[in-house]
């Protein structure tokens, strides 16, 4: 069998574009990759070493101790930082300057899986297998389009793919598969405002056809006017062109029915053409997209800066004007204007992954879809389906989010699966707590040099004074950062604990309590927030001042509790405390 024709595109009947995760799609597990990167470099380190003839003596001299590589060093710092992007570009230079086409493969692969749908990866990934001796190229590469192009919103990815394709059918004969090629391509990024290059090519290839009966030149010019149509309602640079170019086609052909063709799609082009000025504006800062030598471009983790929050502002105040339905489009085309704020989405999840308010605005628009009317039960739940994969990927790629992981527990306890609410409750409060642990340590050696000139100075700290006060200066407290994410902390406690209130009984609500106690790192407002609860919600009034006395007995130099357990003693008239 040619081995070009296993290019042909997906059945796009088949294709679920529906789906914001698809689960072929995924690449493998991240930890798989890194443990094959690992046993790479332990077979490379060990291609060197000599064994040693011992002799007469009983002692055997150990071999020299032999630097880890460049490449081995790089490759530490991602596995121990998966978010570090500067150390991901270097790996891949390292790795493509190697020359091994096993190592780039495992290196692409892991890069993926901590950054999937990156439109520039993914091309440097195929082109860099294109460019190798593998005897199997065509098929990885084929692979690898199917993989990609599934869930890409990424118009430069779909132009690459189709520049391959005519590339691999040159051939008259097989101007059937590149025609299929466009058409698929088209049906998921037509309506993009990059895909103008795309739609010019498609007209052209379509002009170009031979046509050997009449029969065949009226499929030609219907295939024509069709694209036409389509594009010149689709708000792109050369819009305004291409509608010169329609006018004129159909001009030629007929010049009465040019009229009724062109005064049917009069209105909805003019909207394209001033919707794109709007579109122009929002996008232009938003897409634009440097890489480094490679081409390859990686989302960066949040700095909380002011222009951090600008990014963000601007990205929300995009997604709520594409929402708006700028384009008019009409209700019997609602799948239409459905598709295009899912693309829109896509883009923003890839361009913004570790900002968690994206991540939240795409699941509740999706949600929001299965709520509308007219739309039957299965597609419904597929919607929902849908909302519950972008929580569970959000999480993946922000698991310190408060905001996605309150929104995935109240799903699942929407689904009455109590016990998967308990697990997501255990794993964020884990993943906080251990994030306040590495702070800890940052601190306090940050803190090591005063510390040892105040213990010169014949001063004392109290090691525990970190855990009996969130705000006292005089006891040597962590920094103001640390004191905020602890206050946080406290929170995940204490909707942990609402939750289980609500959703089973006091005594539940009580052992999540009595694990709070329990934490070192548990700030005085959870002890606020359950003798709160007993009091409104069971009222006792005893229990509640006995978590207060507790309280107290474990944060005496907080002013702010104390004060906070007067006025509740003071809001039950309670004047013998």
């Amino acid at each position: 069998m040619d081995e070009t024709s296993q290019y042909p595109p997906p059945n796009a009947e088949n294709d679920d574009n529906g789906d914001f995760l698809e689960e072929d799609d995924k690449t493998q597990p991240m930890e798989e990759h890194l443990q094959a990167l690992r046993a790479m470099d332990i077979m490379n380190s060990s291609q060197d070493t000599d064994i040693v003839d011992p002799g007469p003596s009983s002692q055997v001299e150990a071999p020299p101790s032999t630097p880890p590589s460049p490449y081995s060093t790089v490759r530490q710092r991602v596995q121990t930082k998966p978010t570090d992007v500067d150390s991901w570009l270097a790996l891949i230079r390292l790795a493509d300057d190697s020359g091994d086409y096993d190592r780039v493969v495992e290196t692409y692969e892991a890069l993926l899986e901590v950054f999937p749908n990156t439109s520039t990866a993914q091309i440097a990934y195929i082109e860099h297998v294109l460019a190798s001796q593998n005897p199997s190229k065509h098929a990885t590469v084929a692979g690898l389009f199917n993989r990609f192009l599934k869930t890409s919103p990424f118009v430069e990815l779909w132009k690459f793919y189709l520049a391959h394709v005519r590339k691999m059918h040159p051939d008259p004969s097989t101007r059937d598969t590149v025609r299929k090629a466009y058409e698929y391509a088209l049906n998921h990024i037509g309506h993009d405002k990059e895909s103008n290059e795309i739609w010019t090519d498609y007209i052209q290839f379509l002009k170009t056809g031979e046509a050997v009966t009449t029969w065949d030149e009226g499929q030609k010019m219907d295939a024509i006017r069709k694209a036409y149509q389509r594009a010149v309602q689709t708000p792109m640079e050369n819009v305004k062109r291409l509608w010169e170019e329609y006018s004129e086609f159909e001009t030629n052909l007929n010049k009465q029915l040019a009229k009724k063709f062109l005064s049917d799609l009069q209105t909805s082009h003019m909207q394209a053409r001033t919707v794109l000025n709007t579109l122009q504006e929002h996008t232009n800062t938003l897409l634009s997209i440097t890489g480094d030598r490679h081409g390859i471009w990686l989302p960066h983790p949040p700095t909380f800066s002011a222009e951090d929050k600008a990014l963000v502002a601007r990205w929300k105040q995009y997604l709520k004007w594409e929402e708006s339905n700028p384009l008019e489009i009409e209700e019997k085309d609602r799948s239409q204007f459905h598709s295009r704020v899912q693309t829109v989405y896509r883009k923003a999840l890839v361009k913004m992954r570790f900002f968690s308010e994206i991540w939240y605005m795409a699941y509740a628009w999706t949600l929001g879809v299965s709520s509308e009317a007219g739309l039957p039960e299965n597609k419904r739940k597929e919607r929902r389906d849908e909302a519950l994969s972008i929580l569970k990927a959000g999480i993946e790629a922000n698991p310190k989010s408060f905001v996605l992981n309150f929104a995935y527990a109240e799903v699942l306890e929407d689904a009455k699966n109590l016990k998967e609410v308990h697990a997501t409750f255990t794993k964020f409060i884990d993943i906080l707590r251990s994030d306040l642990e590495e702070l800890e340590a940052t601190v306090k050696a940050e803190d090591e040099p005063s510390q040892d000139s105040n213990n010169a100075g014949g001063g004392v700290r109290s090691n525990n004074s970190s855990f009996t006060t969130q705000s006292s200066d005089e006891s040597g407290n962590p920094s103001k950062e640390l004191k905020n994410r602890r206050t946080e902390y406290g929170i995940a406690w204490i909707v942990y604990m609402r939750f289980a209130r609500r959703a089973e009984m006091p005594r539940s609500a009580r052992d999540v309590f009595s694990k709070a106690r329990k934490d070192k790192w548990t700030p005085w407002e959870v002890y606020e927030a359950a003798a709160l609860m007993e009091y409104h919600c069971t009222k006792a009034t005893d229990v509640a001042m006995r978590i207060f006395e507790r309280g107290l007995e474990k944060f005496p130099d907080e002013e702010e509790f104390a004060l906070r357990y007067l006025g509740f003693l003071i809001s039950i008239n309670d004047d013998s405390s």
